[in-house]
């Protein structure tokens, strides 16, 4: 299992927990650092240590061998498995033709040394400048806030409220270092998959492409090399259609106020609270981070300082009510009481702000007017009668002058005029009467035109309720099962929503078919029309992070196409979910290692005849 994804809401609530996450990136960044400067150093003893040549290799070999990808989410793809197979491709590579000589070609060090230098340089030398950024702003909100909970309720109005502007302006800082600190430490560990494979790979081709004894190895490695280039390549595109939408994402979390409410499987509502503990010398506030869930009314206590000489644990208390504290009742800001059948009296709690308060005091029912900032959302369309004589008038209008031009639905129209399209095909008073066949026309705008529609729909063409389930679909190993899955799910898609699909499918089907002169070949329509077509209804970095596989859902609908609708499946259900796998998956990982072994001709010193 690799790491759980960070989410950008995590760093407005700051948890523990989401420190120590974010622990696990930090030193997966400190071990991939470790490692490049392993494989730079030991790339240059090969390229300078020609006599030790052999020794080198080994060790070159050893480092690969011993380094194991981590990544993000629960299941890899077909390509990423390939990938985080491929250092031990490569050190079994190197096993073989250890005992050879061979010589280093000169541009040995652009090929390796100065890539991945470059990457630990501008990615994680970028990275660890970011880190400290967000620990200098961490610490200086934390004792502004510190201090700030200490001010007495008495002052003056106008030094409260500076002392407010002031704590929220250092919020947003560290809130802001936060998100980009995050978003750069997920980067690195995405980038490294092709940006630390391709340097080594390129080497290998060097070492063996220039050594007479290994001739019939390089014919060997040549078809692992194009194959692992596809799944490098299909890997970027998957990256970055993925880094598209999570910096959208980045930028529209950075930009709401503030984030509060939670699904049901998460907490309601969670963040840090001081609470008054009493003792026999007095009254003390203790800081803890507190979770409260709707459904069964569950409050947690988790302590984040420990006072000495006692013993603080979590408090699981059940909710009854929750009552705002007066001002005039206490000299403390922002507090709140709250019953539980626990404990026989009150629990005062203080929030860090008015408006954290409020947020409180709204998931627990209490007295305060509900608050919360959404995420606005773009104007939406309908799949009706008008959008199918779009679709179809954009398809025609393809096929009958854009199949052969390269990089077809790749590239982008002018904005202006795909909004100047959109307007007059939809607007009510004369809907569909454009001229498809006027100069201002070009493939560009139309292919933008399409994608934008489709986009637009209130509600994905692949629907919010079946997503999940093609998902699913999608990271099975089993490729029958994928299949007969994103069949049978097809099939429980609404009557237009079905045909919209069939009509775009058959399209890209066509369209695929002259890859060879338009370049767009399967894999590259997957990365197009999977955010396109299918989206998570709710918008966080692991459904981000699950593009690739709605990649893969599009590639399966096209390679599929003549199979899925030609009509549904014989079961009415899904196919059986296959067991987890135990023995190797069924299409098997490319490899240079199961070849059958080859004879080389041994070295034997020239043999004189006696005279």
């Amino acid at each position: 299992m690799g790491h759980p994804p960070l989410e950008f809401s995590d760093c407005y609530s700051d948890s523990p927990d989401f420190r120590e996450r974010l622990k696990c990136y930090e030193n997966e960044l400190e071990k991939t650092n470790k490692f490049l400067k392993d494989v730079i150093k030991d790339g240059n003893n090969v390229i300078n240590a020609i006599k030790e040549y052999s020794l080198g290799v080994q060790k070159f070999s050893q480092t690969l061998q011993s380094f194991q990808f981590d990544f993000i989410g629960d299941t890899l793809t077909d390509d990423e498995m390939n990938i985080a197979e491929s250092f031990r491709e490569f050190a079994g590579l190197l096993q073989d033709v250890e005992e050879g000589r061979m010589m280093l070609v000169q541009n040995a060090c652009d090929l390796l040394i100065k890539p991945l230098e470059k990457f630990r340089k501008e990615q994680i030398g970028f990275t660890k400048e970011r880190r400290k950024k967000f620990e200098k702003e961490s610490e200086k909100y934390y004792s502004q806030l510190d201090k700030h909970m200490n001010l007495s309720s008495k002052k003056k109005e106008t030094q409260l409220h500076e002392a407010d502007e002031l704590l929220d302006k250092e919020h947003q800082a560290f809130y802001e270092s936060s998100v980009e600190y995050v978003y750069q430490i997920q980067q690195v560990q995405d980038r490294k998959k092709f940006d630390v494979v391709e340097p080594v790979l390129a080497f290998l081709q060097s070492i063996l492409t220039l050594n007479n004894l290994t001739v019939e190895m390089t014919q060997d490695f040549l078809p692992y090399k194009q194959e692992l280039q596809l799944s490098l390549q299909n890997t970027r595109n998957h990256f970055e259609s993925t880094r598209e939408e999570m910096e959208e994402l980045m930028k529209r979390m950075k930009g709401s106020a503030q984030i509060c409410i939670r699904h049901s499987q998460q907490a309601t509502m969670e963040g840090y609270l001081y609470v008054q503990e009493k003792w026999a010398l007095g009254v003390s506030w203790i800081k803890y981070y507190c979770k409260y869930f709707k459904d069964n009314k569950q409050f947690i206590m988790m302590p984040v300082e420990q006072k000495t000489g006692t013993k603080q644990t979590t408090a699981h208390l059940t909710l009854k009510s929750c009552v705002r504290r007066k001002t005039d009742s206490t000299d403390k800001r922002f507090c709140f009481d709250i019953e539980t059948n626990e404990r026989c009296s009150p629990v005062l709690l203080q929030a860090i702000s008015e408006v954290n308060r409020k947020q409180w005091m709204e998931a627990m029912d209490g007295k305060e007017p509900i608050y919360h900032s959404p995420i606005q959302k773009q104007a939406e369309m309908d799949l009706n009668d008008i959008g199918f004589k779009f679709v179809r008038k954009c398809i025609n209008f393809v096929e009958t002058k854009g199949l052969t031009q390269e990089g077809v639905y790749r590239t982008v129209g002018s904005n202006i005029q795909v909004q100047k399209l959109l307007n007059a095909f939809f607007d009510p008073k004369c809907p569909a009467d454009v001229d498809f066949n006027s100069t201002d026309m070009d493939i560009k705008t139309i292919t933008s035109a399409l994608k934008f529609y489709l986009r637009s729909l209130s509600e994905p063409l692949m629907t919010y309720s079946l997503h999940g389930e093609l998902i699913l679909a999608a990271k099975s190993e089993n490729l029958d099962y994928r299949l007969g899955a994103v069949h049978s799910l097809v099939y429980k898609l609404p009557e237009r929503n079905r045909e919209m699909l069939e009509l775009l499918i058959k399209h890209l089907v066509s369209v695929c078919s002259h890859s060879s002169e338009n370049l767009m070949t399967v894999s590259n329509m997957g990365v197009i029309f999977g955010p396109t077509l299918m989206r998570a209804e709710e918008e966080t970095v692991a459904a981000m992070l699950d593009i690739k596989f709605q990649n893969i859902v599009m590639e399966i609908l096209i390679e599929g196409y003549s199979k899925i609708f030609k009509g549904p499946p014989e079961e009415t259900i899904l196919p059986p979910i296959p067991p987890p796998r135990v023995t190797p998956r069924r299409r098997q990982p490319i490899t240079i290692s199961k070849r059958p072994p080859r004879l080389y001709p041994s070295l034997q010193p020239p043999v004189f005849e006696r005279k």
